[in-house]
């Protein structure tokens, strides 16, 4: 059985594929234990093995490294001759990968507390905050804020400062999606989930949308795109030009693999009005 581990930070997991004829099998959890296992049953072998390469390649994007010399289980015998397959895709890193003492912690958990306790004051200064705990959240390797009590408490709140009552002070999406480009995807995936309950109207248009992909890294990568504002000094449209294109082969690859196109996903989102929303959409799909 083939078997790959995730260790990064506090990060030690380890993730087992399995196929027994229809049923695709995943055993999975932290390094050292047991681990939990799931069993997903389908309509024939063919259908089977699609799930297990797709499910293989999700997890090398998302870092999990092969450590068995062990060969994936044999195709069924395929109906005609196919084409030779592309290699998979590997998605680059978000954040470079580090090992963060307890004073870089204690230095983005400052950086935080202080970005939420300025969300009413002036647009420039909340940027120039926001930009700061972005910066302080990075040199932490991609930690899931969850896990350092330190910082979950104020990365929660800010997060829920993006919907929250406009007399609290809110916190532009914009900026709430730069801080979770710094962060364990799990963190995205929690708060997408918070912004989903709130209610409607509140959450930016956009923001729901990405999450179609079913694929966490590339909605968290996609919409952090849709809401990035150059405009706003949130970077330059050269450098978003330079991320789609990195990005684009990426999410063609996963929308093809559930039937889907680039074109269809794109013309799927509800722009509401939204004019800086249809413009970033139309660069998609361009």
């Amino acid at each position: 059985m083939r078997r790959f581990e995730f260790v990064d930070g506090n990060s030690s997991k380890f993730w087992m594929p399995e196929l027994q004829g229809t049923t695709f099998i995943v055993t999975y959890g932290r390094i050292g234990t047991a681990g939990q296992r799931k069993e997903k049953a389908f309509p024939d072998e063919e259908a089977a093995q699609r799930e297990y390469n797709k499910k293989v390649a999700e997890k090398v994007r998302e870092g999990y490294a092969e450590v068995t010399s062990g060969e994936a289980p044999p195709a069924p015998p395929p109906k005609a001759a196919a084409a030779p397959q592309p290699p998979a895709l590997v998605l680059p890193r978000r954040v470079a990968p580090a090992t963060p003492g307890p004073e870089a912690v204690a230095a983005a958990a400052s950086a935080l507390a202080l970005l939420q306790s300025k969300l009413k004051g002036p647009s420039w200064k909340v940027t120039r905050l926001a930009r700061k705990a972005r910066h302080a959240l990075r040199a932490l390797g991609g930690v899931d804020p969850a896990a350092h009590p330190a910082l979950a408490a104020p990365f929660a709140a800010l997060m829920a400062h993006v919907v929250g009552p406009k007399a609290e002070g809110r916190l532009p999406v914009r900026h709430a999606l730069g801080l979770l480009s710094q962060v364990d995807v799990a963190a995205f995936q929690r708060a997408a989930e918070m912004w989903k309950a709130a209610p409607a109207g509140s959450v930016p248009p956009g923001v729901a949308a990405a999450r179609t992909l079913n694929d966490p890294e590339l909605a968290l990568r996609v919409t952090a795109l849709l809401t990035e504002r150059p405009d706003l000094r949130d970077g330059s449209e050269d450098a978003w030009t330079k991320r789609w294109a990195a990005l684009k082969p990426h999410v063609e690859a996963h929308l093809s693999g559930v039937g889907q196109s680039l074109a269809a996903f794109v013309g799927g989102v509800d722009a509401s009005g939204d004019a800086h929303l249809s413009k970033r959409l139309a660069r998609l799909g361009a």
